[in-house]
């Protein structure tokens, strides 16, 4: 067999998905295919393993002991034994996917609940095709390298999100938006980051690529993430497992009501990081309003408590008390937080008056997943530098960006310009500027970036995103109001 280049493997896997395609919707077949690769590659490289022991030790039993590999395939459940069996494959399949996740504590759950044992989804024709597909080439170390093949995944992921519109944002955002936020905060060797909303993990794999481009060594990087949604957590998993990741740490749970990253020491107590960075889904409905409304019991509402329809800021506040007292966060947010007013803006206020805030970097529109509103990137430091205390940096990227036909998307060159301004932290025509906090607070803490970097004619002072998400609100407004009228109207008995 022939080895593994980066094109011909990626390929290989999106191939794969073809077979599924039609059967099954492009939103989940990911989980097959994922399963199916992780599986494959699990047991290509025990055989490696085994081979290299068995030539070392001269002894099977020792080169098959599960002390000696990185992961443990039962007895009877390799990818071989599998494909001994024409017919109920899904049902044999199954199975060593359970048997494996039962031998190896560090992969309980990885496979999720996928089912290739519904012959409907899968009748034993198309497993036959897919498994002879996934045949083409043998995944051990010595035929695809860790790197490569953590590339081909992160690949398939950006297809996938690809395929699946709108879904797809809510496991995956895109590379070069994530790039940006890690050249802005410069991840360095033996620190701790830590992702609370982290999808399928690229925040997390951004910068230990950050540190592999610098010729520094990503795996004195300490990573912790948590992932509400099963599926996601999944490829999560899996993702850092197949670049050869395996100390990550990535719970499973809801981070605003179940937060998993404790100190440890008996208390409710937020464990803080270096570098936090996210990319929380954007204006959630269902964020836990009714538990931080009487009180976050970590106490991470000092700022307050943000609007039941607007869960934006609450991740926010998360991240702040994830952070420690010399650290940095990046995070990607909806423009409407700049300028809503309520609680939201005494938030704004509260965390302008602590000089938290230290850049409000704007993005172009239609970059990312179900999401054409522009968004916008807020970096926060707990400890500003001393020429940077008491101004925070507004930069206006609107005009930095490839246009696409689905979708815009930023180059190399767009990243590199829009970071070189968040580090130089000076003024630049139609770009940026540095603003006093004083300034700010003169405007009602008002972070609208085009309030303070104009990119059009200067008469046109008109922000589109803040006058819709204004409509949005006295839309609701007068809702409410008509529904109190009626519940009045229905108590003087004149509707029915």
């Amino acid at each position: 067999m022939s080895a593994l280049t980066l094109d011909k493997l990626e390929s290989h896997l999106w191939k794969a998905a073809d077979i599924l395609r039609g059967a099954i919707d492009a939103a989940d077949y990911k989980h097959y295919i994922f399963g199916l690769l992780f599986f494959k590659r699990l047991c290509d490289v025990w055989e490696e393993e085994y081979e290299e022991r068995l030539k070392k030790y001269g002894d099977a039993e020792l080169a098959a002991d599960p002390d000696e590999h990185r992961f443990n395939i039962p007895k009877g459940h390799f990818w071989a034994d599998v494909r001994k069996h024409t017919t109920n494959i899904g049902e044999y399949l199954n199975d060593a996917f359970r048997a494996v996740e039962d031998a190896n504590l560090r992969l309980r759950g990885v496979f999720q609940d996928v089912d290739f044992n519904n012959k409907a989804r899968f009748p034993d024709a198309t497993l036959e095709k897919l498994l002879q597909h996934f045949e083409t080439y043998r995944l051990r170390n010595a035929d695809v390298e860790p790197d490569v093949l953590g590339q081909a995944y992160e690949y398939l992921i950006a297809q996938f999100a690809d395929d699946a519109g709108k879904r797809g944002g809510e496991f995956y955002t895109p590379k070069m938006v994530v790039r940006l936020i890690v050249e802005c905060l410069r991840p360095e060797e033996g620190i701790s980051i830590y992702d609370p909303t982290c999808g399928s993990g690229g925040m997390l794999l951004e910068a230990v690529h950050h540190l592999e481009r610098q010729g520094k060594n990503p795996k004195s990087l300490s990573l912790f993430g948590q992932e509400r949604n099963l599926n996601t957590w999944a490829i999560c998993q899996m993702n850092l497992f197949l670049h050869d990741i395996d100390d990550a740490s990535i719970a499973r749970g809801d981070t605003l009501l179940d937060p998993k990253h404790l100190t440890g020491d008996g208390t409710k107590a937020i464990r803080t990081f270096d570098r936090v960075l996210a990319n929380p889904p954007f204006s959630l409905k269902e964020w836990g309003h009714d538990t931080w409304s009487k009180g976050d019991p970590f106490g991470r509402d000092r700022f307050g408590c943000p609007p039941k329809s607007y869960g934006d800021l609450a991740f926010v506040q998360h991240m702040i008390a994830s952070l420690k007292s010399d650290g940095m966060l990046g995070v990607v947010l909806p423009h409407g937080v700049l300028f809503r007013g309520g609680a939201e803006g005494r938030i704004r206020e509260g965390l302008l008056k602590e000089d938290l805030i230290e850049a409000v970097i704007g993005l172009a529109t239609n970059l990312f997943y179900g999401a054409g509103i522009p968004a916008c990137i807020l970096i926060v430091r707990k400890n500003k530098p001393a020429v940077r205390k008491g101004k925070v940096l507004f930069i206006n990227g609107v005009e930095h960006f490839v246009e696409g036909k689905a979708q815009n998307h930023l180059s190399d060159e767009n990243v590199a310009a829009l970071a070189k301004v968040f580090h130089d932290y000076t003024d630049v025509a139609r770009l940026a500027r540095v603003v006093p906090i004083s300034e700010i607070a003169a405007n009602d803490h008002n972070l609208n970036i085009s309030r303070y970097v104009h990119v059009g004619e200067e008469a046109e002072d008109l922000d589109v995103a803040e006058e819709v998400e204004k409509l949005i609100e006295l839309q609701a407004q007068r809702d409410a109001a008509a529904a109190k009228m009626m519940s009045f109207l229905k108590e003087l008995g004149y509707v029915g």
